[in-house]
């Protein structure tokens, strides 16, 4: 008989013993009030570092050259090596003076948690409250004020770099948004010859997208706008031409904004600033390629579906000496998605 033919059950083995928590020591701020204090003063100082550095970051914004002839520092541009430096030292104290405030001061005892099967109930709830206002009494934030004041102090000050930095983004529009180069007397022509247009060239239907005649100076003019200041007037003062029959228009100041059935708008759509052209000649509708806002132009430009807030703007029109299209003004409201009026 082998030694498996008897009965005897199996001897089952037990798993380790759960060897505990090691016996706690007191740290030496735990039983020593001086070095208590000199921990919480270390903290503050830390803080009150990460202040400095950040009002560091600002002159050196504001001090060191990065033009065409840049402050060098170790063979590098001083002004990035400075607002680096700067920034990054300023993160690093606060970081730093962080985990020493929860090295030294806060609660070194453990805490175990259990994880629980199901939603949190009343019960569970107020255990959170409670283990929260343990922790805020665990961390001495309100008995330790120098601590707490430095902190808050080093979090306000490390906003000024984020200030300065998005000031950087370029300048403020003042109001350049509210008005473009249209003005009293300036031709409308066509967006890609420059062509002056006249109501005859026009047919019930037609759109024609346009622009201003300055963009197009003739002779030994010389362009008023170049390069980029060239693009951003572009950009604000596209508009297009439509031609419908005045019996179809059904708003009254619109149509007398118009000539024989002429009207202008802006090609800037009033939602996120798409340029849109898609024109429905029966239903006298303008689409935005984007989002699908739609503008009924034989109504002055109103909105009759999607998220566009408002109608488009319009140019008003009338004719010059010698025919053709021209501006009687400015568009009376800013061109462009609805968060730039300010109105």
């Amino acid at each position: 008989m082998s030694a498996h033919d008897d009965h005897t059950p199996a001897v089952i083995e037990e798993p380790i013993a759960n060897p505990g928590l090691p016996e706690h020591l007191p740290r030496p701020t735990d039983v020593d009030e001086a070095a208590a204090k000199r921990a919480e003063r270390q903290v503050a100082t830390l803080f009150g570092l990460s202040s400095v550095f950040a009002v560091l970051f600002c002159v050196a914004y504001f001090t060191l050259n990065i033009g065409d002839d840049p402050t060098v520092f170790l063979g590098l541009g001083a002004s990035t090596v400075g607002l680096g430096a700067c920034l990054g030292a300023a993160l690093m104290c606060i970081g730093i003076g962080a985990i020493q405030w929860s090295r030294k001061l806060m609660s070194d005892h453990e805490i175990v948690e259990y994880r629980h099967p199901a939603a949190s109930s009343e019960e569970d709830r107020a255990e959170a409250v409670a283990s929260l206002m343990t922790g805020i009494e665990d961390s001495g934030i309100g008995r330790r004020p120098l601590v707490r004041n430095s902190l808050l102090g080093a979090m306000g000050f490390l906003g000024l770099p984020a200030i300065v930095a998005l000031r950087d983004l370029g300048p403020l529009p003042g109001d350049k948004l509210a008005h473009t180069v249209w003005k009293k007397g300036m031709q409308v022509v066509q967006d890609v010859d420059g062509a002056r247009i006249k109501p005859s060239d026009m047919e019930v239907g037609q759109l024609v997208n346009a622009e201003p005649a300055v963009f197009f100076p003739e002779g030994d003019q010389e362009a008023e706008y170049e390069g980029t200041a060239l693009l951003q007037a572009k950009a604000k003062a596209a508009v297009i031409l439509v031609r419908m029959n005045p019996d179809d228009l059904r708003n009254k100041r619109s149509a007398n904004w118009g000539v024989e059935g002429i009207l202008c708008f802006s090609k800037i759509c009033t939602h996120v600033g798409c340029p849109i052209s898609l024109w429905e000649q029966q239903t006298h509708h303008l689409l935005c390629p984007c989002h699908q806002s739609t503008f009924d132009l034989a109504d002055a430009g109103k909105v009759v579906f999607g998220p566009a807030g408002r109608h488009l703007p319009q140019l008003p029109l009338a004719v010059d000496e010698e025919g053709y299209l021209i501006a009687t003004s400015d568009f009376h409201e800013p061109v462009g998605p609805s968060y730039w009026e300010r109105g």
